[in-house]
């Protein structure tokens, strides 16, 4: 399979519910799900790359998840831009996995979570009370963790939510690429590929912010104008964060990081600013004691796209 397909699961909030797209990889009558999740302002299609790797590693043999968390991509935006927070991300989860096994039963549940990903995974790898139809067997944590650095939440908040109209997807990949140097070196095709699932033509935008379509062959050279493909409201929740907070929210996560128990790798931008290497090295001391693979030339946070990563989540998915 060289193209994912595009599906969606029905979700419970305190506004009357929604629905989250995830797109899917590989065989759909696999026992075996990799679940990744992208990180605050981004969307599946993000793991294109690595999906591909993981299925051809498996042999077909798995099912590789990637949902569009709510707010962003082709799911729906949330009537309250206070619900963009890690809980109701977690009970989407919940919701998804449920319908992925009602689908087909899973034997083994596997993780990745890419900074907001890697909160919604610490949740549900570590709240032993949640009702998971399996519990997740190998973790992959990438550029988070239980504490987060202040300076790279406001260097986020400052530009979250920000602009978001571009004339041509080129000129939306270059405003990108302008805040996320920090993913490190892409090449030029690379980044487009990136950029393209960022964002959609004004045309195919619905008035509750979701799309009417998949990408197609050819929408690149649709006109513009081009809309950031998420809700600019998720920047409230964000900026509502006080030190206070944030001091207990990393306190909370901690607590549930030393609660799990699947074997997990911490992958971190060497040059991240928001996984400091201290927090990094207590994340192999303490809980899962997790393995650390850091990438040179890298900041927050990787992504998955250069072969060398790439090889690091397989091997240890499949070792």
């Amino acid at each position: 399979m060289t193209d994912p397909t595009l599906h969606d699961v029905a979700c419970d909030d305190a506004q009357g519910g929604h629905r989250m797209a995830y797109w899917q990889w590989g065989d759909a009558h696999s026992a075996r799900v990799v679940v990744c999740v992208h990180g605050l302002t981004r969307q599946g299609r993000d793991f294109d790359v690595l999906a591909r790797a993981i299925v051809a590693r498996a042999g077909g043999d798995v099912r590789v998840v990637c949902p569009d968390v709510a707010g962003r991509g082709r799911s729906d935006w949330l009537r309250d831009p206070m619900l963009y927070q890690v809980p109701v991300y977690a009970a989407d989860m919940l919701a998804l996995v449920a319908q992925l096994h009602r689908e087909q039963p899973i034997e083994t549940l596997d993780y990745l979570g890419t900074s907001m990903g890697g909160l919604i995974g610490f949740v549900l790898a570590g709240h032993r009370e949640l009702p998971l139809v399996r519990p997740i067997r190998r973790f992959v944590v990438n550029d988070v963790g239980p504490t987060i650095e202040a300076a790279a939440l406001q260097r986020i908040a400052a530009y979250v939510g920000q602009g978001g109209r571009y004339e041509s997807l080129q000129a939306a990949a270059d405003a990108m690429w302008a805040i996320s140097t920090s993913f490190g070196p892409h090449t030029p095709e690379q980044w487009l590929a990136l950029s393209r699932h960022m964002v959609v033509p004004a045309s195919e935008r619905t008035a509750d912010g979701a799309a009417k379509a998949a990408p197609r062959d050819g929408d690149d050279q649709v006109a513009g104008p081009w809309l950031l493909h998420y809700d600019p409201a998720i920047a409230v929740a964000l900026r509502s964060i006080t030190p206070e907070a944030a001091a207990q929210g990393g306190a909370v996560m901690w607590s549930l990081y030393d609660a799990i128990t699947a074997r997990t790798l911490v992958t971190r931008g060497a040059q991240s600013d928001l996984l400091s290497r201290e927090t990094a090295q207590a994340m192999t001391q303490r809980g899962p004691r997790a393995t650390l693979v850091e990438f040179d030339g890298v900041g927050h946070a990787p992504t998955f796209v250069d072969p060398a990563q790439v090889a690091a989540v397989v091997s240890f998915l499949f070792d």
